[in-house]
């Protein structure tokens, strides 16, 4: 399992925790609004609506709140003007950092970031310091039992980079010009697809020392704490000895 899925599915288990503490309303209210905004407000035309919406339904999310998040997203309802940004960083010992945020409010946004990054001997970086180091890709997962090798030569004939299955989750990996194309060939193709989105994979991982690992971590979980974080992408060499201790810290 690659880094990146590593950190994801640690993520996936803290979801629980997240939905107890109440931030889950806020952040996915947010992702409707901006697919919304730039889709439109019709899921049957707007993929990504359509996925961000179900995502909400799975967490009980009222449908009120639905609603009115589709409506401020299309400007039919008076509310806050969301803005995406991409910050960079560096955690410990050079662990390059790339942080996608989505708020109505940048100024708030820098603060806490830089409160988090300060707190952990880390540090925000100037536009274009670590972003070199990364490149986007599309990822794409499955919901269901699928069958392997069907999924691969739909994937592939897209123009898909590779398709893996990961503790039972197919997942496929695409270049970044053709993550619509991909997506689209598998919605034909009648998959359901649990999530679909860009993003930032690291060109070469960085192996730093075990218990500045575990820091750059711990770094990473805070920061996805934050009500305007989308998504924190790092090159670090995220090991099954690095999660472990991770895990048990």
């Amino acid at each position: 399992m690659s880094g990146h899925s590593k950190w994801a599915t640690i993520k996936r288990k803290k979801g629980a925790e997240d939905a107890k503490r109440g931030k889950i309303f806020t952040r996915l209210a947010k992702d409707i609004a901006q697919a919304a905004k730039e889709g439109g407000g019709d899921e049957n035309s707007n993929p990504k609506l359509k996925l961000a919406i179900a995502k909400a339904k799975a967490e009980n999310m009222p449908k009120d709140n639905i609603e009115r998040a589709v409506l401020r997203g299309t400007g039919k309802l008076e509310g806050i003007e969301l803005e995406e940004k991409v910050y960079e960083g560096y955690g410990l010992d050079g662990v390059a950092f790339l942080i996608d945020t989505l708020t109505d409010n940048s100024n708030r946004t820098l603060a806490e970031l830089k409160r988090v990054f300060n707190r952990a001997g880390a540090s925000l970086a100037a536009a274009g310091s670590v972003m070199w180091q990364f490149e986007q890709i599309g990822f794409i997962t499955l919901a269901g039992d699928v069958d392997f090798d069907e999924v691969f030569m739909v994937a592939a004939e897209a123009g898909a980079n590779d398709v893996v299955n990961e503790d039972g989750t197919i997942i496929v990996y695409t270049p970044r010009e053709l993550f619509g194309a991909v997506e689209e060939a598998l919605r034909k193709a009648d998959y359901e697809i649990d999530e679909a989105e860009l993003r930032w994979e690291a060109k070469n991982l960085a192996d730093v020392p075990l218990d500045k690992a575990v820091q750059n971590m711990k770094l990473m979980s805070d920061l996805e704490e934050l009500d305007d974080i989308q998504a924190v992408a790092s090159n670090l060499n995220i090991t099954d000895d690095v999660v472990a201790a991770f895990e048990t810290a």
